[in-house]
C-alpha cells in the first residue's frame, strides 16, 4: 500500500506555516464506542496522572457536573483533582452563544471557572468567524517522565450532558434538551478515538497552536469584552510548559491529522489563509473508494459535499454508499426544524440522483424502538482508510468552524476473503475492516465476538445483509409490530418532505446560518477546498 496514495502530501495540506507533521506513523488507534466507554476510559488515564504531567483538552460544550460514572466523578470534579495534585491543567473552550439560543455559554464559563480556581487555567476562546465555533473534541495526556504512557483522545465526545450513553442507549441520565420525538433521555450514539505513539506529539502541537495564537480571545466581540473585564475573567494565556519528545513507536497504524480551520481576520497565525484539511482528506479518500463507503453522521448536509460522492458513485458502478444519520433533527419547531430538514434532504437527492438503489441511508433505534440521535462522525472507504472526528459532513464542518479528526491507515492486511475488497493492491486493513464491523454487529444485533460476520465482509453481500435486516424491521412495524420483533436496530431513512413554501424561506436561512462557507473568496469562485 502507498501512504501518499490515500493520504495527504505536504503539498497538498496547503498550510506550510503549520509545525504539524503531514502523519505519523508507529502509532496504535483504538476506538472508542460510546460515550459511557470514552468517559470510564478517561477517568482511569486521569487519576493516574501525577505532578507534572500535563493535561491538555478543548471541548464545545463542557458541563461542569456531568458524571463521567454513575457515581462520579463529575468533569469539573477530575480536572481539578488533578490540578490539585500538581498535574499542568489547560483548556480551550468555546465560549458559546447565548444560552437563550440553547447554547452552552454558561456552562462553559462554569467549567472553565471551576477547573481555574482548582490550580488549571481554563479559557474561553471566540476566536471563531462570525457565527462560527470551535467544535473540536480533544484531551491530551503526557507523561514528561514516562512518554510511553503517552495518550490522547479525538472524536466526536463532548465533556457534557447526554453523552454517557452505552450499547443498550437507554441514554443518559443527564439529558440535554432535544426534540421531543427523542423523549426525555434521548438514547444516543457516538464514537472517540484513543491514540498513542508519535501522533501524540501532533495533537499537542494542535493545541499549542491555538492556545499561543496572540489574538485576544474575545475578538470582535464588544459584548463579551465587557462582560469578562466585569468578571475579571483570565483573557491571557500563561505560558506553556515546553512540549515534550514525542512519545516512541508502539503500533501499527499511520494517522493523518486534519483540521478545519476558516479564513478569518486577525488570520490564525498558524492557519493564515484557513485549514481544509478534513474536506482535502475526505476527497482525496472517496476517491479512491471503489467498492464501500460507510459513513455515520450527525448531518449528512450539504450538495458541495454530496457531489463528491455522488461523483465517485458515477465513475465506479460497484461502488455503494452507506450512510447511518439520525432518524430526526435533534431541534424541532416551526422556525428551527425546516433549515435542518433542507440540508440533508438535498444532499440525499445529489447522491441518489447519481446511483438510485447504490445509496442506503439508515437511521438507528434501541431495542424498546426509541429513536437514537447519531452524533458519531465516522467514514471507513473499501475497509483501508478510516476517519474518526468531530467533523460532520457538511460544509461548515469543512471550512467554517474549527475541527479536528484522525485518517487512520493500519500496515496490518486483514486476511479475511475478500483480502482486496477494493481490487487495487492495497488490501483490506485490520483497523478500518474492524471499525466498521463493530459498529454493525451493533446495529445489527450481530454477536460481538465476530462469530456471525461471514456476509458482511464482502462489500456486495453486506450491503444486502444490511438492507434485508432494516427491511424485516420496517415490515414488522408496517404490519402492526405482529409476532416477534426482527433483529437489528436499523431502518430505511424515510425523512419527512418539505412543502414548497417551507422550502422557499428554508433554503437561504440554511445556507446563510446553518452551513455557511469559511472559504478565502478564490477557493470558492473556484469550488474548491
Amino acid at each position: 500500500m502507498v501512504i501518499r496514495e490515500w493520504f495527504l502530501t505536504a503539498p497538498e495540506r496547503a498550510n506550510p506555516v503549520s509545525e504539524l507533521p503531514v502523519w505519523t506513523s508507529g502509532n496504535l488507534a483504538e476506538p472508542v464506542i460510546h460515550g459511557a466507554a470514552y468517559f470510564d476510559r478517561l477517568v482511569r488515564e486521569v487519576e493516574a496522572l501525577t505532578e507534572g504531567d500535563h493535561l491538555l483538552f478543548t471541548d464545545w460544550r463542557g458541563d461542569p457536573d456531568q458524571r463521567m460514572r454513575p457515581d462520579g466523578p463529575t468533569v469539573a470534579e477530575l480536572f481539578s483533582r488533578a490540578a490539585q495534585r500538581g498535574v499542568v491543567v489547560k483548556g480551550l473552550i468555546w465560549r458559546s452563544h447565548l444560552d437563550l439560543l440553547q447554547y452552552s455559554e454558561t456552562e462553559n464559563r462554569n467549567l472553565a471557572e471551576s477547573i481555574s480556581a482548582a490550580g488549571g487555567e481554563v479559557l474561553l476562546d471566540q476566536r471563531v468567524r462570525r457565527g462560527g465555533s470551535h467544535h473540536q473534541k480533544l484531551v491530551v495526556l503526557r507523561h514528561p517522565r514516562q512518554p510511553e504512557r503517552d495518550i490522547a483522545f479525538a472524536g466526536g465526545i463532548d465533556l457534557c450532558h447526554s453523552r454517557r450513553d452505552d450499547a443498550d442507549h437507554a441514554g443518559d441520565p443527564q439529558a440535554v434538551r432535544m426534540s421531543p420525538r427523542y423523549g426525555d433521555r434521548p438514547p444516543w450514539h457516538d464514537v472517540q478515538l484513543a491514540l498513542r505513539g508519535p501522533v501524540v506529539g501532533a495533537l499537542d502541537r494542535t493545541f499549542r497552536e491555538r492556545w499561543t495564537d496572540p489574538t485576544p480571545l474575545d475578538s470582535e466581540n464588544p459584548i463579551a469584552y465587557l462582560r469578562d473585564r466585569l468578571r475579571r475573567s483570565d483573557l491571557r494565556a500563561d505560558p506553556l510548559p515546553p512540549q515534550p519528545p514525542d512519545p516512541p513507536p508502539c503500533g501499527p497504524h499511520h494517522v493523518q491529522v486534519l483540521r478545519t480551520y476558516p479564513a478569518v481576520r486577525p488570520r490564525y497565525p498558524f492557519a493564515p489563509q484557513g485549514e481544509r484539511t478534513v474536506a482535502r482528506g475526505y476527497t482525496k479518500a472517496i476517491r479512491r473508494a471503489r467498492r464501500l463507503i460507510y459513513l455515520e453522521d450527525q448531518y449528512l448536509w450539504s450538495t458541495e459535499v454530496a457531489r463528491l460522492f455522488a461523483d465517485a458513485l458515477r465513475d465506479n458502478p460497484d461502488l455503494h454508499l452507506v450512510a447511518v444519520v439520525p432518524r430526526y433533527p435533534d431541534v424541532d419547531g416551526r422556525l428551527a426544524l425546516p433549515p435542518n430538514m433542507v440540508g440533508r434532504e438535498q444532499a440525499l437527492q445529489v447522491c441518489q440522483e447519481a446511483a438510485g438503489d447504490r445509496v442506503h441511508v439508515f437511521d438507528v433505534e434501541n431495542r424498546a424502538g426509541d429513536p437514537v440521535y447519531v452524533h458519531a462522525k465516522v467514514c471507513v472507504v473499501d475497509d483501508v482508510w478510516a476517519s474518526i472526528g468531530s467533523d460532520n459532513f457538511n460544509r461548515r464542518s469543512w471550512t467554517h468552524d474549527s475541527e479536528l479528526s484522525c485518517a487512520v491507515l493500519d500496515d496490518t492486511l486483514d486476511g479475511r476473503e475478500p483480502a482486496d475488497p477494493a481490487g487495487l493492491g492495497d488490501g483490506a486493513r485490520r483497523h478500518a475492516r474492524e471499525l466498521r464491523l463493530r459498529l454493525w454487529r451493533e446495529h445489527l444485533d450481530r454477536p460481538v465476538d465476530g462469530s456471525g460476520d461471514d456476509d458482511l465482509l464482502d462489500p456486495a453481500r453486506a450491503v444486502r445483509a444490511i438492507e434485508e435486516s432494516a427491511g424485516a424491521l420496517q415490515t414488522w412495524y408496517d404490519g402492526g409490530q405482529r409476532g416477534p420483533r426482527p433483529p437489528g436496530r436499523l431502518r430505511p431513512h424515510r425523512p419527512e418532505r418539505l412543502r414548497w413554501w417551507n422550502r422557499l424561506w428554508a433554503l437561504p436561512v440554511y445556507h446563510l446560518v446553518y452551513d455557511p462557507d469559511g472559504r478565502p473568496l478564490r477557493a470558492r469562485r473556484g469550488g474548491t477546498w
